[in-house]
């Protein structure tokens, strides 16, 4: 009788061990807030936080979900998230306005940020307007006056400018009117305006309704990247977090590389989850027209050490744009072009 109590006790007290180092291990996960939007970039943290890789490296992912690149700008004074993804042009705005680093590239937008247009649109009666950009439909007369729905300051609007440009006119030359995408698709669904600007994957949505591509990124002689972004004062306070959240983010990357499409079933659970309604072959599309980076090939593109570098290029057409549209002072445009805001030293602790 005493040799079993010995057991029982012995065998509780391995149970309470157990317990309690189940208890330490969860009260080490600390809670890592992060900002995205229900799109590509976020399939990575949300298939990592599935499948526990958040927590292997003493994480929790906590994902704050936005409608749109400003919007997330906007929420971050408040600290309500302190990394995650956004677009390259409210990337700008996060520097310009709260110094907030540019530490990573999440993919390539280019072709699925787009301008589209009902079939029946007088729009698409003219292709190749500017020999530049062939593959771009509108003429000044068949677009000035027209009236564009669009996200504002976003790669939507870059896309649109580019589209506008290309065929030699401004924003000043169209009527825009500023809505999300979701209300973007809904407004145009009903008839409201002659063009409406989307990316992906309401853009997909509209490409189901038969709307025609007249315009994108690609197409009009652009490239718009999806940028993880970071605030200053967590990342310089936290610089081994940010390498452990980069890291969960390449093992991401890596996997994409690797598997591709044959993601697409996780892919659509994913974006049932974001809201979003998807077929599996629209889900394959999605990963395909979505180029991603690995950690070799972004500490090439980061790298300035014989001059700019590609990332300091790319955003420097995006800053030298909106400047050109106004939307940037001449001074905002100078502080941003220096490329202050993005770093490379997170990347170079993931390489270590």
């Amino acid at each position: 009788m005493a040799r079993l109590k010995h057991h029982v006790a012995l065998f509780m007290a391995v149970i309470l061990l157990l317990a309690c180092a189940g208890l330490a291990q969860a009260a080490e996960a600390k809670v890592l807030n992060t900002t995205w939007q229900a799109e590509h970039e976020t399939f990575v943290p949300w298939y990592a936080k599935a499948q526990g890789w958040d927590k292997a490296e003493g994480f929790e992912f906590k994902l704050h979900m936005f409608d749109s690149g400003m919007a997330q700008i906007e929420a971050l004074p408040a600290k309500q998230w302190v990394v995650g993804g956004t677009g390259g042009v409210p990337m700008m705005f996060g520097a310009l306005r709260h110094n907030a680093y540019l530490i990573a590239i999440g993919n390539d937008e280019s072709v699925t940020n787009a301008v589209l247009v009902r079939p029946d649109s007088p729009i698409l009666k003219t292709k190749g307007f500017n020999k530049q950009f062939p593959e771009v439909y509108g003429s000044p007369e068949s677009v000035k006056g027209k009236t564009i729905l669009c996200t504002t300051i976003s790669s939507g609007h870059y896309a649109m400018s580019l589209w506008l440009k290309s065929l030699g006119l401004t924003d000043k030359d169209v009527i825009i009117k500023n809505m999300d995408p979701a209300q973007c698709v809904a407004a145009f669904q009903k008839g409201i305006g002659d063009a409406v600007v989307l990316w992906a994957p309401q853009m997909y949505n509209g490409l189901k309704k038969g709307w025609k591509v007249a315009s994108d990124v690609k197409k009009a002689g652009g490239f718009v990247p999806i940028v993880l972004i970071g605030d200053k004062d967590y990342c310089d306070k936290n610089p081994e977090e940010v390498a452990k959240f980069l890291k969960i983010y390449f093992k991401g990357i890596d996997m994409i590389r690797k598997d591709g499409v044959k993601l697409a079933p996780e892919y659509k659970k994913f974006l049932g989850w974001a809201g979003l309604r998807m077929s599996e072959d629209e889900a394959k599309m999605d990963l395909e027209l979505h180029p991603v980076f690995t950690l070799e090939e972004q500490l090439k593109m980061f790298d300035s050490s014989k001059g700019q570098s590609q990332v300091q290029a790319w955003q420097k057409d995006l800053v030298n744009f909106f400047t050109g549209l106004g939307k940037l002072k001449p001074a905002e445009g100078e502080k941003l072009s220096s490329g202050f805001y993005i770093t490379d030293k997170f990347l170079k602790m993931v390489k270590k």
